[in-house]
């Protein structure tokens, strides 16, 4: 295993923590949008492709969410030549230290402290298991 499979890793789980930040941020500004235009379909697999494509056409949701698939696409990639059993563990520590820091930055209720010190044994973990 190269060093740089690491950094992709790990540049993979921000993408991924930032864009899932990004994306819950989108759906909440979807769904103000959706209390203006509530659908009258009582069929709920209808109802349910009607709010996903409204989702979609909020630039604020779906931007974050092409990028995070593109990331998706590089994951996979990384494991084809990279031991499952570390690069799961480190992207998806990564995901989530990143989805709580980006989520901070863009304004969530935090317990920042609470959430720092999460971060910081989280980033003590992918420092193990990496080295």
């Amino acid at each position: 295993m190269v060093i740089g499979d690491i950094e992709k890793m790990v540049t993979v789980g921000l993408i991924w923590g930032a864009t899932n930040a990004l994306m819950r941020r989108g759906a909440l500004i979807s769904d103000q949008q959706l209390q203006y235009k509530q659908s009258s379909t009582k069929n709920p697999i209808l109802k349910t492709l009607i709010d996903w494509f409204n989702l979609i056409l909020v630039w604020q949701y779906s931007v974050p969410f092409i990028i995070n698939l593109s990331a998706s696409a590089t994951f996979f990639a990384i494991l084809s030549h990279t031991p499952i059993s570390l690069a799961v563990p480190v992207t998806n520590a990564t995901t989530f230290a990143a989805t709580a820091v980006f989520g901070m930055l863009l304004g969530e209720e935090t317990r920042v402290g609470l959430t720092l010190f999460g971060t910081f044994l989280i980033v003590l973990g992918v420092y193990v298991c990496v080295v």
